[in-house]
């Protein structure tokens, strides 16, 4: 059966972030004292007494603001209540119960869900503040005294949540056939409008302010080209022009995202063209070692003819030459165009990213290749290569024993992994290679 899936929300700066962060036990989420900084729906792992489930935290509803990004985050947090089992409250006892708080109540009790009321920041150990007893007012049930910060009260709430949850049967098994996508990339390319267009629903915020996606988001799809996760990121800016600190943990939670990815849509916008950003976004993809396309998005906005997009391929392949094993797809996020041969590529580098090639096979490559091109020399000393393995995947990663590291060249190496791609593929996927001399210790 699938996990239960909880939401956390309340009006904004109540403290959400924080205690969404306390539960999963990592700062997925973006924490700051600015209201309104949690933008999107964001999803985490839980667990609590060997119980599984999933936490969503979400942007601060405002029930009666006219601001596009307030009311794109009520419409956010109305999506997360709808796809909860379980619906987290929160307040704010310092504040006490304002007119947000009651209008957030009666738009929570109209949705029939479980409610949990939560009354964040009683920081104080022992019998709460005389404050917190007004909470009962809201018609919800007892509420819980939490402080997110220090953790008080939270395992009183999760036991409280888990009350609600169906009757545990045998958890799902992670399924190692779910492929994750990061799609990165500079601020306003179109990233959240690709998300939204492959799951067929505004699951992030989409407007046309550069940087409106602040934190990664998860939107699961599966379709005839197989199951996908994947993850929308805040566009990447240069580290001179990230002013405050809400783009800094943007950025963090960005590289979090390559972190946890097995493939890395790299995009960029076509009527702008490769910029030195572009470059940065695809080395973060490429130290990790991660399978990636560069998908070329808005191309139904181009001028074009018929050699368009052939020079355009061809500029391209100069600009990203330092990852000229990322195939190039030219796609419309807003029109769908290609979005189907994006799948099919990103179900390809993957395999590749993850290919193991048996030490029989390799050593032939191996053996061809040097009688081919003979090794290099140097001051009479000639560079021996006595065998080559596999040593892991993701990325494949060969190891060579040799006579001589120093004898290695660069432009050897280069040879041999051309060699090995004609051969065996591994299309868009980097390859590295792990240098040994006979006689060194094995890691």
């Amino acid at each position: 059966m699938a996990k239960p899936v909880v939401a956390i929300v309340g009006r904004p700066n109540v403290g959400k972030s924080t205690l969404f962060n306390k539960l999963i036990g990592t700062r997925l989420s973006i924490v700051d004292d600015t209201p309104g900084v949690t933008r999107d729906r964001i999803y985490g792992d839980c667990e609590w007494l060997n119980r599984k489930f999933l936490l969503i935290d979400t942007g601060g509803i405002e029930p009666y603001s006219d601001d596009i990004i307030l009311s794109q985050m009520r419409t956010q947090a109305q999506t997360a209540i709808d796809t909860a089992d379980v619906i987290v409250f929160v307040c704010d006892i310092k504040s006490g119960i304002v007119a947000s708080d009651e209008e957030v109540a009666e738009m929570l009790q109209k949705s029939n869900k479980p409610i949990v009321l939560c009354v964040n920041k009683c920081d104080s150990v022992g019998a709460p503040e005389p404050e917190f007893y007004e909470f009962y007012n809201l018609g919800l049930g007892d509420p819980i005294a939490v402080s997110a910060v220090h953790g008080h009260g939270t395992g009183d709430l999760l036991d409280e949540v888990m009350r609600y949850f169906p009757e545990a049967a045998e958890e799902e098994q992670d399924d190692d056939e779910v492929i994750s996508v990061a799609i990165i990339g500079k601020p306003n390319v179109g990233k959240s409008s690709l998300v939204n267009k492959i799951s067929g629903t505004d699951r992030a915020i989409v407007s046309d302010i550069a940087g409106t996606t602040r934190d990664t988001t998860d939107t699961y799809i599966e379709n005839s080209f197989g199951k996908f996760n994947f993850i929308d990121t805040a566009g990447l800016r240069r580290k001179s022009r990230v002013n405050d600190d809400i783009e800094k943990y943007s950025i963090i939670r960005a590289r979090m995202a390559v972190e946890r990815a097995n493939v890395c849509v790299i995009m960029i916008d076509a009527t702008e063209g490769f910029t030195e950003q572009d470059s940065k976004v695809a080395g973060i993809a490429m130290e990790q070692g991660k399978a990636c396309i560069i998908a070329v998005n808005k191309w139904d906005a181009v001028e074009k003819d018929s050699n368009t997009m052939k020079e355009f391929r061809e500029k391209l392949a100069v600009d990203f030459s330092f990852i000229s094993y990322a195939p190039i797809l030219f796609i419309s996020a807003k029109t769908g165009q290609r979005l189907d041969r994006l799948y099919e590529m990103i179900t390809t580098v993957h395999s590749q990213n993850s290919l193991r090639i048996s030490t029989g096979k390799l050593n032939e490559v191996l053996a061809t290749a040097t009688a081919r091109v003979q090794p290099p020399t140097d001051k009479g000393r000639r560079l021996k290569i006595y065998y080559m393995t596999q040593a892991s995947t993701r990325p494949p990663t060969f190891v060579f024993f040799v006579n001589r590291a120093d004898l290695f060249h660069f432009s050897y190496q280069r040879y041999l992994e051309n060699q090995l791609r004609d051969i065996f593929g591994l299309e868009g996927t980097p390859v590295r290679f792990i240098i040994r001399e006979r006689g060194e210790g094995k890691k």
